[in-house]
């Protein structure tokens, strides 16, 4: 098995490695400090050679105690994953309605790579103060990602740079690679706090005329300081060897994603060109220096400790026959690619409803599998044709948490105008009769879409729904259960997409521990969605079908498999839905909706234009 799945099983087995050589680097740490403690007993007693073994014992557990504490402290914090890193740089969220035309392209190209991808559209953050060229993305997983960018990149980038850019931390995404980042991030302050309090030690006892006694502090507190950075200096070693290898399978991922070996290589050169460069000067660039697109630091010992290789070696493995000189020369200005790019997505058609037609399915199940994760040039220029295609009042509504509810809830209004009707008076008797009648309105946009379109509408939707209050959220969570058992039954699409947006609302990070179930353990759960998929798709009878409370449970306890047997449980589904070689466009939808709650990024399975009209 290769692709997103085994990238995620690669991701996990490192993140257990790097747990291990960080608890190497703490215990050399413990050994050093117990050697300072007995040196700093015996320069206090002149007696005999012997040092209490408790003294060394207590010392080796609080050392460690310090240690482990003051990690899990950082990651805690961290808890809520990429916004709580974005919050911790000092990042500002790009509103979803911004004016901003840089901050406009880059939503953009975001949307565009989420849309192609299969990914929840990531939160966008802009770090206002930062002039050089560098971006990060962060999170637990695909569904709580961020993306951040400096000021610097948005202003000095055309389009095309920019999305190689994006495309780089896209695949830091679906490569498992954050969750990892996240927890260096905490390990790594439990070690540079010993040092910090070998530094206090020092200026608590400095200008003391205690003699000896405060002599010997001092020394203990300089010997502290001096273990912390060297503990420091291996975690780095370590970090940066890591660290270089993901950069190299992220430029290249980037270019897989766009087709366009200019645009990453381009990017490079600008930094290369910049007098500014990569550099981060906030006070958590070193913190965070393994999570930016560039070399966010420099390092006193040169490329040793380097978190990312040479950018020269960078351009030269993803365009090899870049010429620097020639392509500054010839660099197209961004305002001529911006109006051509407008002018083409003004020729595109607007989606409308469509029958749910049988498309010819060429791919075995496991064949079908690679598709989830995958990076695809030709998913992204569909993405940009879906994304002109949709009315732009409807574009203009997702933008805002308010028009982004009423749009959600809009969806799963009934065609019918008595069933609508019904399922509006339920909202009113539920108290929710305002966010009701904007459903209402916005349903006149949001009707004649082809079903292709319900996931992406979802999708634009999310980044202003999560920016809104929690009183908000909730208050959407009930609008839909409302709506959706109005008419006294529950389809599967519609039970899905709800458990979609209780996974994308659910308060708190998700900062948890790895999944690492076995589908056999989970038989029941697999077999209970096996079939709701099997009876939505006509492939068997639906009053054999079990009941939406038992999907409920079976797909919260199969999010908690381990990679590789998630990608058997996607086999099966692929295999349930094509098993008469076609596949409907509902069909695809309701697979990509059911992937997207198992945090398994399925993008558009039908790029066919025809599909949406």
């Amino acid at each position: 098995m290769t692709g997103f799945f085994e990238h995620q099983r690669l991701a996990r087995r490192n993140s257990r490695v790097m747990v291990l050589l960080f608890a190497l680097a703490v215990v050399a740490v413990v050994a050093a400090l117990d050697l300072v403690l007995a040196a700093l007993y015996l320069w206090a007693n002149d007696a005999d050679m012997r040092v209490p073994g408790e003294l060394v014992l207590g010392g080796a557990v609080a050392t460690a105690a310090v240690i482990l504490v003051v990690s899990l402290v950082s990651v805690a914090r961290l808890g809520e994953g990429g916004v709580a890193v974005a919050r911790m740089v000092g990042a500002r969220r790009v509103a979803s309605d911004t004016r901003d035309p840089l901050e406009r392209r880059l939503a953009n190209v975001v949307e565009e790579m989420a849309l192609a991808s299969g990914v929840r559209v990531p939160g966008v953050y802009v770090l206002d103060g930062e002039g050089g060229i560098n971006a990060f993305a962060a999170g637990w997983d695909v569904s709580s990602a961020v993306v951040a960018v400096t000021r610097g990149t948005l202003e000095s980038l055309t389009r095309d740079e920019l999305q190689g850019v994006i495309g780089h931390e896209f695949s830091h995404i679906l490569n498992g690679d954050m969750r990892l980042n996240i927890r260096m991030i905490g390990v790594l302050a439990g070690i540079v706090f010993i040092g910090s309090i070998g530094e206090f030690v020092m200026r608590s006892v400095r200008g003391s005329r205690e003699g000896k006694g405060a002599a010997g502090f001092f020394l203990a507190g300089l010997a502290i300081f001096v273990i912390g950075y060297v503990g420091l200096v291996f975690a780095r070693l370590i970090k940066s060897a890591v660290s270089r290898q993901r950069e190299f399978l992220a430029d290249a991922s980037s270019v897989q994603f766009t087709r366009n070996p200019e645009g990453i290589a381009g990017a490079l050169d600008q930094i290369r060109a910049s007098q500014a460069g990569a550099l981060i000067s906030g006070r958590y660039a070193e913190e965070l220096s393994h999570m930016f697109f560039g070399q966010s630091v420099r390092m006193r010992l040169g490329a040793l400790f380097d978190t990312h290789p040479p950018l020269d070696e960078r351009i030269g493995r993803v365009h090899p026959r870049f010429d620097s000189a020639s392509y500054r020369k010839t660099r197209s200005t961004e305002a001529a690619r911006g109006a051509a790019a407008a002018q083409a997505h003004r020729a595109q058609p607007a989606g409308r409803r469509a029958g749910d037609i049988g498309y010819a399915w060429g791919r075995s199940a496991a064949e079908s599998v690679l598709l989830v994760g995958s990076l695809d040039a030709g998913k992204v220029d569909y993405a940009a044709r879906l994304l002109a295609a949709l009315p732009e009042p409807l574009r203009a509504c997702l933008r805002d948490a308010e028009g982004a509810r009423a749009a959600i809830i809009a969806l799963m209004l009934a065609p019918r105008e008595t069933v609508m009707a019904d399922q509006l008076q339920a909202m009113q008797a539920a108290g929710l009769g305002e966010l009701g009648e904007r459903a209402r309105a916005a349903s006149a946009l949001t009707q004649p879409l082809a079903p292709a379109f319900r996931l992406p509408v979802i999708d634009l939707a999310l980044p202003a729904v999560k920016s809104a209050p929690s009183q908000a959220k909730q208050e959407l969570l009930g609008a839909l259960e409302v709506v959706i058992h109005a008419d006294r039954r529950v389809s599967l699409h519609e039970f899905v997409v709800l458990s979609l947006l209780r996974h994308q609302l659910a308060p708190g990070g998700k900062g948890g521990g790895d999944a690492n179930r076995k589908i056999s353990r989970l038989k029941t759960e697999a077999a209970t969605l096996l079939t709701l998929v099997k009876a939505a798709s006509g492939h068997a009878e639906v009053s054999g079908a079990p009941t939406l409370e038992a999907a409920a449970a079976a797909l919260e306890a199969l999010k908690a498999l381990a990679p590789l047997e998630k990608a058997l449980l996607v086999e099966q589904l692929f295999a349930a839905v094509t098993a008469d070689g076609t596949i409907r466009v509902g069909e695809a939808e309701l697979l990509r909706l059911v992937g997207a709650v198992l945090d398994c990024p399925l993008p558009p399975l039908l790029d066919d234009l025809s599909a949406l009209s």
